[in-house]
């Protein structure tokens, strides 16, 4: 069965932990607990073939920043997740982007940026068009851009 290796990456608080849960298991996270590292398994199908994703999600402190160039290395595609609702993890994820080309020594890896909590529209710090704006910037880096709201 073939493995695909991918790291999830954001700022703390910005629900990595939770869309990864939602994504492997179904269920929502009510409770923040940050994360240090945490890896999870699912079987998918990959054109029409049986495959495992592993799916490593990651610190958002700054405090494990250092342990993200291993990450990298080891990663063959990316989710690079902010909040919705906090402009500064929005500005964190170029950093982080960067940080990705420099590791993979410019190889085109894919890239999914991903805007979270979408459910709490009201509160909404960061436009759907800078999301848009960011991902065709980088759009040489194929990034797809997608929001979401894990309680919609």
């Amino acid at each position: 069965m073939r493995e695909y290796k991918v790291v999830v990456l954001g700022s703390g608080g910005v629900g990595k932990s939770a869309l990864t849960v939602q994504f492997v298991t179904g269920s929502f996270i009510e409770k923040y607990d940050p994360t240090i590292e945490d890896f999870y398994r699912k079987e998918i199908e990959v054109d029409s073939s049986p495959s495992v994703l592993e799916i490593l999600d990651t610190a958002g402190t700054e405090q494990f920043a250092s342990m993200r160039d291993l990450y990298i290395k080891n990663g063959q595609g990316f989710i690079l997740v902010y909040s919705l609702v906090n402009q500064q993890s929005f500005q964190d994820i170029k950093p982080m982007r960067d940080q990705i080309i420099r590791v993979k020594r410019y190889e085109r890896v894919p890239m999914i940026l991903v805007g979270n909590k979408v459910d709490l529209e009201g509160e909404r710090e960061v436009s759907f068009g800078e999301g848009k704006a960011l991902a065709e910037e980088w759009s040489s880096w194929r990034i797809a851009h997608l929001e979401l709201g894990l309680l919609t």
